[in-house]
């Protein structure tokens, strides 16, 4: 699709994600402006539980995740081809309404000042093919140390909305994690 822009012509190519290798993926996606709009516990809740639903949904398995106020970060593998984007399509779909409603009630004054025509998320989320356990383990450790990059807590396993607690306690959690490799 091209797009004009006064005298100066860009071409914006088909955007492609390549999951056809049957690699895991690392995947990363922010709010609309970076807004920190996870700040809110409720709103983090909600979009792990959808995380477990839509995981089980898509036959696919999650290695971990971590969500943080202005972004996510999830580890997800799916037998089918092409089933990533459907999977991600349908995860940010079924969240964003329901998250801008639940925003609302749990911080008006928040939500008043984001126009109604906003997007919960930005348009776009970001893959990486995760092709070896070494990889792997790079890419988990990556995201579970986020919350305490962001200055949000001292250890990982202090973040409640991450799959660290499983890996380093053992603790259960709601997403059904899985080890790829």
């Amino acid at each position: 699709m091209a797009a004009t822009s006064g005298s100066q012509n860009t071409f914006m190519p088909k955007r492609q994600i390549y999951d056809q290798e049957q690699h895991a993926q690392f995947v990363t996606f922010s709010c609309y402006h970076r807004r920190r709009l996870l700040d809110c516990e409720p709103l983090r809740d909600a979009l792990i539980e959808s995380l477990a639903e839509k995981i089980t949904k898509y036959s696919g398995i999650c290695s971990g995740y971590v969500i943080v106020p202005d972004h996510v970060h999830a580890i997800v593998w799916f037998e089918a081809k092409g089933e990533l984007s459907r999977f991600m399509k349908s995860w940010r779909q079924s969240t964003s309404q329901e998250l801008k409603r639940m925003l609302r009630g749990v911080a008006p004054e928040y939500a008043k000042i984001i126009p109604p025509a906003d997007l919960l998320w930005q348009p776009r989320y970001h893959p990486f093919n995760v092709y070896s356990q070494k990889k792997a383990e790079e890419k988990l450790d990556y995201m579970h140390k986020n919350p305490v990059t962001a200055g949000l807590v001292e250890r990982a396993v202090d973040w409640k909305w991450s799959s660290a607690r499983h890996y380093l306690l053992n603790e259960p959690n709601v997403v059904p994690l899985e080890w790829i490799f």
